[in-house]
This record gives C-alpha cells, sequence and structure tokens, in this order.
C-alpha cells in the first residue's frame, strides 16, 4: 500500500472511531446521568409536564431519563386503546414497569360493595372483567380498589360481610390472570364516609378473602393521618401489603416537604426485601421547572438510608 494512501485510510479510520466513540458517549450519556435509586418510585403522568411536555410517551422518557423504574396511572383503565399500547410499549422499551390503576367506578358518596345490593355487585365485577382487558395491554400487575361509602342503615359486620363476598367473587375472575387488586384504605379528613379507613380492617378483609389476588395498598399519607404509627403497622399488615404509595403530611407532597421521616419508613421498606412499586401518589410542593427537580432531588435524598 502506498504511504499517502495508508496515511489517508488510517485517518479515515481513526476519524470513525474517534466520531463513534462521539456517538456511543452521546447516546449513553443519559444512561450514566441516571440515578440509581433503591426502591421502584413510580410518578405520574403530569409530575414532570413542565420539563417533559403534555405528550404521555415524553413524559415516560423523561421519567426513565431520571433512573425512575416504575411508573403509574390512576386513569390507565379510561384511555384511548391506542394510547394505552404506546404507553405500553415506550414502557417495555425502557424498563419501566407499570404500577396501579384504578379499576373500577369509586362510590363517593353513595355505598356500593357495602351495601350488598346485587346490582352495585354486577356493576363492580363488570369492571373487573373489563380492567383484566386493560392490565394484559399495559403490563400491570395491580390494580386499585375502593369499596366506596359506607352504609349508614347497615351495621359494620353485615358491611363487612357484603364487601368480602364482592372481592371474593371478584378475586375469582382475577385469580387465573395472577393479577390484583389492591384494596385501599382512605382517610377520614380527606374522603370522610367511606367504608375502608385503616390497615388492620384492611387487614382482616384480605384474610377473610384469603386470596392472592386481593391485598392492600398501604398509602403512608393516608395512613399518617387516619392512624398515625407507620412502621408498627405496615409490620403488622406486612403479609398482606402488595403495593405502597407515597405523600407527605400535611399537604400530600413529596417527601421532605411534612412530617413523615421518610427516610426511615424506605429503609424500614427495603429491609423488608420490597420488591414492588411505591407510587408516588402526591402534588408538587413547588411549580414550574424548579418544583419538578425539587421532587426529583427529594427522592435523592431520602431514597439515600443504604
Amino acid at each position: 500500500m502506498k504511504r499517502r494512501s495508508f496515511i489517508r485510510k488510517t485517518a479515515l479510520t481513526s476519524g470513525a472511531v474517534s466520531m463513534g466513540g462521539a456517538f456511543s458517549y452521546a447516546s449513553n450519556l443519559n444512561e450514566k446521568m441516571k440515578y440509581n435509586f433503591n426502591l421502584k418510585y413510580a410518578p405520574h403522568l403530569g409530575m414532570f409536564k413542565n420539563y417533559a411536555g403534555e405528550d404521555p410517551i415524553d413524559q415516560l422518557n423523561f421519567m426513565a431519563d431520571q433512573g425512575f423504574t416504575a411508573f403509574e396511572d390512576n386513569g390507565m383503565r379510561t384511555r384511548d386503546v391506542m394510547v394505552q399500547e404506546a404507553m405500553a410499549k415506550t414502557m417495555q422499551k425502557r424498563g419501566i414497569e407499570m404500577g396501579v390503576f384504578v379499576a373500577h367506578e369509586i362510590y363517593w358518596k353513595e355505598p356500593n360493595l357495602a351495601s350488598g345490593n346485587l346490582e352495585k355487585r354486577t356493576e363492580f365485577l363488570d369492571y373487573i372483567k373489563k380492567s383484566v382487558e386493560v392490565a394484559k395491554r399495559v403490563n400491570a400487575k395491580w390494580m386499585t380498589v375502593v369499596p366506596g361509602h359506607v352504609d349508614l342503615k347497615q351495621s359494620m359486620g353485615y358491611q363487612t360481610a357484603h364487601v368480602v363476598e364482592s372481592l371474593k367473587q371478584a378475586s375469582a375472575i382475577l385469580e387465573p390472570y395472577d393479577l390484583t387488586m389492591v384494596l385501599e384504605p382512605l382517610n377520614f379528613f380527606n374522603h370522610p364516609g367511606l367504608f375502608l379507613t385503616g390497615s388492620p380492617q384492611a387487614f382482616e378483609i384480605c384474610k377473610a378473602v384469603d386470596s392472592p389476588s386481593c391485598k392492600i395498598l398501604f398509602d403512608i399519607y393516608h395512613q399518617q393521618i387516619q392512624e398515625g404509627n407507620l412502621i408498627p403497622n405496615m409490620e403488622a399488615s406486612w403479609d398482606e401489603i402488595a403495593y405502597i404509595q407515597i405523600g407527605d403530611n400535611p399537604g400530600r407532597k413529596e417527601p421532605t416537604t411534612g412530617e413523615i421521616n421518610y427516610q426511615n419508613v424506605f429503609k424500614y421498606i427495603h429491609s423488608k426485601d420490597y420488591k414492588g412499586i411505591l407510587g408516588m401518589e402526591h402534588g408538587n410542593s413547588r411549580p414550574d421547572k424548579e418544583g419538578e427537580q425539587a421532587v426529583i432531588d427529594a427522592y435523592k435524598a431520602v431514597d439515600s438510608f443504604m
């Protein structure tokens, strides 16, 4: 080979390698910048819209770029099928695990499952059947169930029996698909008059239903208001907890904005070898991009318990 040709070829090859390295570096830059969280914290749509825009796909990509490996969407059931499929494809591509969505219409002001009304039960079970298809479409394992308002005309014992029967029938629908409905107790202050309020009550109901498809969603924000004593109550009901949600109190914003020592709570959860999702079901304490960065920084701070 002539010396001039050799030099030209060598230069081109070196340039290609250099450029390739540059391209490789650029393509992996976001990967290197990701924070490796110890637990699967799951943001929701709208939490980072100032950075990512309104498009749900762009928001999912932004979440993945920050190191989040899970996502939850209460409204997934009512989204257009094409949107569900597009979101599922993005989550699979970016290594994001789908968390809960709400499985049914919640009765906030009148009794449904607690009443024992067979029409209300049939309606609920129909929602569960339809939610199976949603779960399959978006690769979800869990769906949220709220039994609704109390029935003031019946004693709590009768109401509990009615709820348990409805949940047993729902479990029979979910079990063949290895899906789990998670019962969410809600606090008396934000949601007065609801049937399910505390973790001991949810524990009792799950034991009565006796199905792997009926477990507890322990929302730390709600239970701080309802009962406090967070870690001991989680410990007491741990074998029925399948999903956890987050929010500081007061205000229901990101950790570090209220009274809950989330670093210690997350340290406890991690010590239990919890492999599930922790839904970030709270608002941002501050607006705009600064508020969104504050959320990310807060989770990095409380995740540093190792």
